[in-house]
């Protein structure tokens, strides 16, 4: 925590809160989340539906159980991740929503490659 008790937000400001951070600027915050070692892996990895912690580690090869629990925990406070009895970790209806743009974002950095490999 910076001074003062404040988080230091996603653009590194500081004297706001988390929740300050995200309603004034929802990219930063964003970005900030899926910056983080492993989330966008692990946000990839359940795109296709619900994985048990160990099948989900084992699709994300090398993942450290404790890296994994908390990128989970962070993803899952973020909203886009949620335990499900009985089937595993899987995306919430905001997840699905993420993974769609992720998607879109994969597809125009496959276009983009192919265009940097004709240089």
């Amino acid at each position: 925590m910076a001074s003062g008790g404040k988080e230091r937000g996603a653009s590194g400001e500081s004297g706001q809160s988390g929740n300050e951070q995200v309603s004034r600027r929802p990219i930063m915050a964003l970005l900030e989340l899926l910056g983080r070692k492993w989330a966008l892996r692990v946000l990839w990895e359940l795109r296709d539906g619900p994985l048990s912690f160990r099948a989900l580690q084992s699709a994300c090869g090398g993942l450290s159980p404790t890296v994994l629990n908390r990128r989970l925990a962070e993803l899952r406070r973020a909203g886009v991740v949620k335990l499900e009895k009985g089937r595993g970790y899987g995306l919430t209806t905001e997840g699905r929503d993420l993974c769609k743009t992720i998607r879109s974002l994969n597809d125009w950095a496959k276009h983009w490659a192919g265009r940097l490999e004709d240089i």
